[in-house]
């Protein structure tokens, strides 16, 4: 990143359009959509662009807030809201409720506890029939899928020893246990994948 330029994500350049594919047709009648880790804001302002019909609220730590608003500035685009401070270890969630949530390449980043915080609070905040959507990479049986996401897990494991990318198993657990039923388990580029489910009580 250039001093004085917007945060930019060259993966988010990338996976922005094949996501927004599959997003397209998830929200299809979704209202309200809440993004968690919105990291640079690129794929807050992608899809609200391409999904204008919804609204977007983009969040993340304290410290990206700033980069997120350089580009919902930028875009100026009426259902794109400013970016919200949001911790998943802590309550500071916003208090009403949304029918769709994202967040993407940010289960292997968090630690296990963070992500079981994660699904709980996800799971409190959608509406009955909400969708939540998960895109990164996962490993399925205990395997990983692809060289690259095993060269991936070494790189992560050497950043924090408590970041690894997430077994499918473990997370669906979780979210059944939060009444959140799997609808989808989409093949992503690049060894990627995109995880739906649907609030069901």
């Amino acid at each position: 990143m250039m001093p004085g330029s917007k945060p930019f994500s060259p993966s988010c350049e990338r996976n922005q359009e094949p996501i927004a594919n599959k997003l397209i047709d998830i929200f299809k009648s979704v209202a309200r959509v809440i993004e968690i880790g919105s990291g640079t804001g690129q794929h807050a302002v992608y899809f609200a662009r391409k999904m204008p019909w919804l609204e977007w609220q983009p969040t993340d730590v304290e410290d990206n807030l700033s980069g997120i608003q350089e580009w919902v500035a930028e875009a100026a685009l009426s259902n794109l809201r400013s970016p919200l401070v949001l911790d998943v270890n802590n309550e500071r969630w916003p208090q009403y409720q949304f029918d769709g949530l994202f967040t993407a390449n940010t289960l292997h980043i968090m630690s296990w506890q963070s992500v079981q915080n994660f699904m709980q609070k996800a799971a409190q905040r959608l509406d009955l029939d909400g969708y939540l959507t998960i895109y990164g990479p996962f490993n399925y049986g205990g395997n990983y899928t692809s060289t690259s996401n095993e060269q991936f897990d070494q790189w992560l494991k050497q950043q924090s020893e408590h970041s690894t990318i997430r077994n499918f198993e473990d997370v669906q657990e979780l979210a059944t246990f939060h009444s959140l039923e799997l609808c989808e388990d989409y093949a992503m580029p690049a060894h990627n994948r995109l995880l739906l489910w649907k609030k069901i009580s």
